[in-house]
């Protein structure tokens, strides 16, 4: 059991470091200070698909990583 798990785990950090890497966020790091001035725009089509493949492969990491402690 613990190595389905393991390998779950791989499977899944290695599809939220894809995913994060593949977001394109169009602004640098002078944006979380204060530059940049762009305007919000709402997230469509695979921008969108990658942030819900990213928040529910975090969710699921995190449930993965708690099957540990109750193995």
């Amino acid at each position: 059991m613990r190595e389905i798990l393991l390998i779950a785990q791989i499977v899944l950090a290695v599809v939220i470091t894809a995913s994060v890497l593949l977001q394109s966020q169009g602004s640098g790091l002078g944006a979380a200070w204060g530059g940049g001035g762009e305007t919000y725009h709402t997230k469509r089509g695979l921008e969108k698909v990658l942030m819900y493949l990213t928040i529910i492969s975090i969710i699921l990491f995190v449930f993965v990583s708690l099957g540990f402690f109750l193995i």
